[in-house]
């Protein structure tokens, strides 16, 4: 059983519509997707609907977090998607994103970049504005060549030129919610340097106390030494380890299947869950 448990559509910040992202994940072979869309789960009823035959969708979110100026990403499982707590601190985030987004426009413009809120706002395709749509959003102005080159001190990245901080969840908080809505939380790509900062082992080890699921230790971004590392304090904690692609079409490359999660690590996360449970093709 082939399984990759984080993906992004154009419900977030993804380059394909949630149809597609379903039927490239049976294309690449996969038996298990989930679609972790941050902080909405406005795509998992499209992916549902167009369901390819043999695929299982397991719907999730990445949740933003935040900690002593840290993004942090937590990804959720299998919750109630009505539940309240939950749902009104998406909307907060959700919100807040946008709040963010506009204010990094005023940025790049007094910067001399000729952007307008409607041209990222179209590219995000009703779903969530973020720093992917605005970084593509300057690919199409002809500022930078690729987006990539947006996340850097030049632009976007922390301390960055037209960066804006934004709201979002400590991740101990983060955790108990998902966990009260039903759902099962994963700590997503936490040692990926390449990115900044790394998550300390610490602040694992707060999440773990409250009721985190596991650690996503096979990601892209990971090289084998984080990935080690990562087996270790898993182990110490007696946490799942997942693997994931975390592919967001053409922005990452496409990447659906590169990283895997075990059919038995697999099997735990969904009898852990108590929100909903898997969708399978017909259902």
């Amino acid at each position: 059983m082939r399984i990759d448990l984080h993906s992004h559509s154009n419900a977030s910040d993804g380059t394909e519509s949630p149809d597609e992202v379903v039927r490239r994940a049976r294309a690449a072979g996969l038996d298990v997707l989930a679609l972790t869309d941050h902080d909405t789960v406005e795509g998992i009823a499209a992916a549902a609907a167009s369901l390819p035959a043999g695929l299982t969708l397991v719907p999730g979110m990445e949740l933003s977090c935040r900690r002593d100026g840290m993004s942090i990403h937590l990804l959720a499982y299998l919750f109630d998607p009505g539940a309240p707590a939950l749902a009104d601190e998406c909307d907060r985030i959700r919100q807040a994103r946008e709040l963010r987004g506009r204010r990094v426009i005023e940025r790049l413009v007094e910067l001399g970049v000729p952007l307008e809120w409607e041209q990222v706002e179209a590219l995000a395709d009703g779903g969530v504005v973020g720093r992917p749509q605005i970084a593509r959003a300057m690919v199409a102005a002809g500022v930078i060549s690729e987006p990539s080159e947006a996340f850097t001190s030049e632009w976007l990245a922390p301390g960055g030129r037209a960066y804006v901080s934004r709201y979002a969840l400590d991740p101990v908080a983060a955790v108990r919610l998902v966990r009260d809505a039903g759902g099962v939380p994963v700590l997503a790509h936490a040692k990926a340097a390449k990115r900044g900062r790394v998550i300390d082992d610490e602040w694992i080890a707060e999440m773990a106390e409250v009721g985190l699921f596991g650690v996503e230790v096979d990601h892209p971004d990971h090289d084998e030494s984080s990935r080690a590392h990562l087996h270790g304090v898993a182990a110490d904690l007696d946490l799942a380890t997942t693997g994931s692609s975390d592919d967001h079409g053409e922005l990452t490359g496409h990447r659906l299947g590169c990283e895997r999660t075990s059919p038995g690590v697999y099997e735990r996360l969904v009898a852990a869950a108590t929100g909903r449970e898997p969708i399978a093709h017909g259902r």
